[in-house]
């Protein structure tokens, strides 16, 4: 089954794997910029005993409906999806701008988040020019450049390609709204607001969000824990799937 929601003027894609069990909540994935669900290995959405959704955003992937340009206007839209499909909670994993959604979504709707799981993210996301700009006039050479700084020195060639061919198959300006979104994003001053267990992963080689950002992260939210990958690079997810996987069901299991 591949389900779609009418939520207001989007058309959302959703997969859904694993049932409910007991009162465990589900963990819903939330992409970055210019992705969708297919960059989430099947180890993770795929865990056992876990309900797990994985969602296109609004404007990417098989989802109908505008991108948005602030990370709050993508919160929204993930709370609205919870809404249509009456999740009360949810752990929220998102990586890179996803995981600014789900820091955003925790502190905007704390009631409706039960832990956070960050992955290559940071509570500020500037973005090089050299990318913001290049979307607009070299579409095809920036797309090399981000997935140049996307990926350890140990990621194999195929691997490397996924999110390559995930942005050149996206909407051109829903990405580069993307990369506005995340380029406004700073929630520095309000991490200590998060009460929620948090749990913050890092590839050791990550250029575009360094461990450094998870360190912060780590440093300022009450309950966080902090993982390194080493020789991972930004999309630590796909570089070291299996490792990934085994450390978000560690967390999951506590709950």
């Amino acid at each position: 089954m591949v389900p779609r929601l009418q939520i207001d003027d989007d058309r959302i894609w959703y997969v859904r794997n694993g049932a409910q069990v007991g009162d465990r909540p589900a963990l819903l994935l939330i992409h970055g910029a210019g992705g969708s669900h297919l960059l989430w290995p099947p180890q993770l959405r795929a865990l056992p005993e876990q309900m797990v959704l994985a969602l296109d955003l609004p404007g990417h992937g098989r989802s109908a409906g505008p991108g948005r340009d602030t990370v709050a206007g993508y919160a929204t839209a993930v709370i609205n999806l919870m809404d249509a499909l009456d999740l009360e909670q949810a752990v929220l994993g998102g990586h890179s701008m996803g995981g600014a959604i789900s820091l955003w979504a925790a502190l905007e709707y704390p009631q409706r988040v039960a832990a956070l799981v960050l992955m290559a993210t940071g509570a500020r996301l500037r973005v090089a020019p050299a990318i913001v700009d290049g979307l607009l006039t070299d579409l095809e050479g920036t797309l090399n450049l981000i997935a140049s700084w996307s990926y350890g020195p140990a990621a194999p060639d195929g691997v490397r390609q996924l999110a390559v061919r995930a942005m050149q198959e996206a909407n051109p300006p829903v990405t580069r709204g993307d990369f506005l979104a995340c380029d406004q994003y700073d929630v520095r001053d309000r991490l200590a607001e998060i009460k929620v267990p948090t749990l913050v992963l890092s590839g050791s080689d990550d250029k575009m969000t360094p461990p450094k950002f998870a360190e912060y992260l780590v440093s300022q939210i009450p309950h966080a824990e902090l993982r390194v990958f080493q020789n991972a690079g930004h999309m630590l997810t796909l570089e070291q799937p299996d490792q990934v996987a085994e450390a978000v069901q560690q967390f999951l299991s506590r709950f």
